[in-house]
């Protein structure tokens, strides 16, 4: 593996190598494939991730929390539930 590469990358290149040699069974081509597929998902999703760039952006959200805050209604004036639904004997 080449140290230059980032590790998940040089590890996705190593599969394709494996795959490319021709000399595995079906059922270690399939795993390999399996592993280029989910290296794939996770390399394409880490530009979603926050970076130190978009960093600070986030940082203007620390400082919001969620609040409680009270009922408007009265506990008069609140609908009830309706009555649950009888169950319905089925034929055997």
């Amino acid at each position: 593996m080449d140290k230059q590469q980032p590790p998940l990358e040089a590890v996705r290149n190593w599969a394709k190598e494996k795959i490319a040699s021709g000399s595995e069974p079906p059922w270690a081509w399939y795993q390999y494939m399996k592993l280029i597929e989910s290296l794939d998902a996770i390399l394409s999703g880490q530009s979603c991730v926050i970076t130190t760039e978009n960093s600070q952006q986030s940082g203007l959200h620390l400082g919001m929390h969620l609040r409680l805050v009270g009922s408007t209604h009265s506990p008069d004036t609140v609908q009830s539930r309706p009555d649950p639904v009888e169950t319905i004997p089925l034929p055997m």
